[in-house]
């Protein structure tokens, strides 16, 4: 069959590259047009072109592709199927109807649960001990066409969302890679989903990754694992000028047994020890990134700040509110 890969993200590149290792023809990749970066400290990668230029395929990058010029482009490669993971637009009836197979799409969940933009995190921080990947023959609503594959991928007790995503992306492509084998063959079984067992997760925001420590230890912990590469889960101390400032936990553990105090206190800070009281257990930090510098260790972090036990740790208002 000829194949067009919609792929963006880093997510969808061992995808792509499985690709060319089946009998299928990849004849197109459609992407997302490159952004002007703002920050010259900030390099950008685009892996999918990456892959693209170096196989010889050509490049697609339309700001829509459900117009009709991008249609009429697509076509012009004569495609059986798109194969789509990662590429960060919604395709119209109209776009899927270009092939004679429509499309297929593999998300990073075992759908219906975690439906939307940000699956990996959201397993992680409801504390999942599984996930998986499935492949779906698209429709006209996202991430609901019917289930043509799915694979089960454990979650690591510790594992992060960035550790998780490359793990899952591997699975993901010799997934595709068969379901593409059987639409071939003609030998393809689609499983409907069911609606009343969908769950959501929805694109991140920044205010996600703000610490509520009324929360459980453990959900914390669970939170710090998943909001990683962004937006990060952090919260609020004070500098040594009393000031606001911004602490990223980079890795904590949840300690269930410790005593109890008000969510956020600092109970332990000595050492290489720091233990913060959350609504159930407490929350030990064991690397801290205060704002502008690098990731520190617990120890190292309280060599260069004030903190002691009684101090508290919260949202940047209450600790305005406070400096007021």
């Amino acid at each position: 069959m000829r194949l067009v890969m919609m792929g963006t993200g880093a997510f969808a590149v061992p995808t792509f590259e499985a690709l060319y290792d089946t009998p299928h023809a990849v004849s197109l990749l459609v992407t997302q047009p490159q952004r002007p970066v703002h920050d010259r400290r900030r390099r950008v990668t685009y892996p999918m072109r990456e892959v693209a230029l170096h196989r010889q395929t050509p490049i697609f990058d339309p700001e829509s592709v459900n117009t009709d010029e991008a249609r009429s482009e697509i076509a012009r490669y004569e495609p059986d199927l798109l194969v789509v993971c990662a590429y960060g637009q919604i395709l119209s009836p109209a776009t899927l109807g270009v092939t004679a197979y429509g499309g297929i799409n593999l998300h990073s969940s075992l759908l219906p649960k975690y439906r939307g933009a940000a699956p990996i995190n959201w397993a992680i921080y409801h504390g999942e001990t599984e996930t998986g990947v499935t492949v779906i023959h698209m429709s006209a609503k996202v991430d609901a066409g019917p289930c043509i594959a799915q694979g089960v991928v454990e979650i690591g007790d510790d594992e992060t969302a960035v550790e998780l995503a490359p793990r899952m992306a591997e699975t993901g492509a010799w997934l595709i890679c068969r379901a593409i084998d059987n639409i071939a063959e003609g030998r393809i079984t689609e499983l409907p989903q069911d609606p009343k067992l969908a769950t959501r997760a929805p694109k991140l925001k920044k205010s996600d990754g703000q610490v509520d420590w009324s929360q459980s230890a453990e959900t914390i912990r669970n939170q710090v694992r998943a909001m990683q590469p962004w937006p990060k889960t952090f919260t609020y101390g004070r500098d040594s000028h009393g000031k606001p400032l911004r602490l990223i936990l980079d890795r904590v553990s949840a300690e269930p047994g410790a005593e109890q105090a008000e969510p956020g206190v600092v109970l332990i800070a000595e050492r290489d020890r720091l233990l913060v009281a959350a609504g159930e257990g407490a929350v030990s930090i064991q690397r801290i990134q205060p704002a502008g510098k690098r990731v520190l260790t617990t120890g190292e972090f309280l060599r260069g700040h004030k903190i002691k036990p009684g101090d508290r740790l919260g949202p940047e208002e209450e600790m305005v509110a406070a400096e007021a």
